[in-house]
């Protein structure tokens, strides 16, 4: 059986897991664009928090700050970004949760992608990695090192070379990737003939057409999503899913309905 949940807030992701019906909870240690944190919400702090969580049967993944980008040639954002992941995985193996999601970052449009790649080796290598590191796919950006098949692969085989590669997944989001322009039906195989791997999916459908390279979410059903490519990911990936979609519990209880559905 799929374990399914939602992106929540970090107070008490135990019972909002339950309101949802749902086996897990994803959430921001903090400010999503910013760089201060990580900092445990939860009364009790982190110890009581991966007890609680346990003791209720509540799988907890971390989503990084949004404005982590690894990869950049920039030593004032890369650096930084690589300091701040180190915390949010230390946070995260702190309260017990199964993964760090971080995404895949991007360099400037004139800049040697080959750069990011060799960025994100010395991130992986170098970093302490207590709990899977799960990068995910990005929607735009002409040199994202997540949004197409091709950097994926080159993304993985610059990380393969570290010791530390066994303990890097992959997240793939469905919004993300039907933006980028990549077909949902089939993407699984695709994907894990690269990575190995697939560990979690965002399960997000999307506001605007294919190919559009805009990351907006929509609640399932009202998007542009393919919904026979949507089934076959859920089914073909047999991994935990996160939604991210608008709204609160009524409609995350809808939007998890909708894809239970179909599994």
């Amino acid at each position: 059986m799929i374990v399914m949940g939602a992106h929540v807030d970090q107070t008490d992701p135990i019972v909002e897991a339950k309101a949802r019906g749902a086996g897990l909870s994803q959430f921001f240690l903090g400010d999503p664009q910013g760089w201060k944190g990580p900092k445990v919400a939860y009364a009790g702090g982190a110890a009581t928090l991966k007890a609680d969580a346990e003791s209720a049967g509540v799988a907890l993944y971390v989503h990084a700050p949004y404005v982590l980008n690894v990869a950049s040639s920039n030593n004032r954002i890369r650096i930084p970004s690589r300091q701040h992941l180190q915390k949010q995985l230390t946070a995260a193996a702190e309260i017990g949760a199964a993964g760090v999601i971080v995404h895949g970052g991007h360099l400037n449009k004139n800049e040697d992608p080959q750069v990011g790649y060799a960025n994100w080796f010395k991130a992986v290598d170098r970093l302490d990695i207590a709990v899977p590191l799960l990068i995910e796919n990005t929607a735009g950006g002409t040199n994202a090192m997540t949004r197409q098949l091709e950097s994926i692969d080159r993304l993985w085989s610059a990380i393969a070379a570290s010791a530390n590669a066994d303990m890097v997944g992959f997240c793939l989001d469905t919004c993300h990737a039907h933006a980028a322009g990549l077909e949902l039906l089939g993407l699984v195989d695709r994907l894990k003939s690269i990575t190995g791997r697939l560990d979690l999916i965002h399960a997000n459908d999307s506001r605007d057409p294919f190919d559009s390279g805009a990351d907006r979410h929509a609640n399932w059903g009202t998007g542009h999503c393919d919904p026979d490519g949507v089934a076959d990911v859920l089914r073909s990936a047999d991994a935990p899913v996160v939604i991210e979609t608008p709204g609160g519990v009524p409609e995350h209880v809808l939007d998890l309905t909708w894809l239970a559905d179909r599994l």
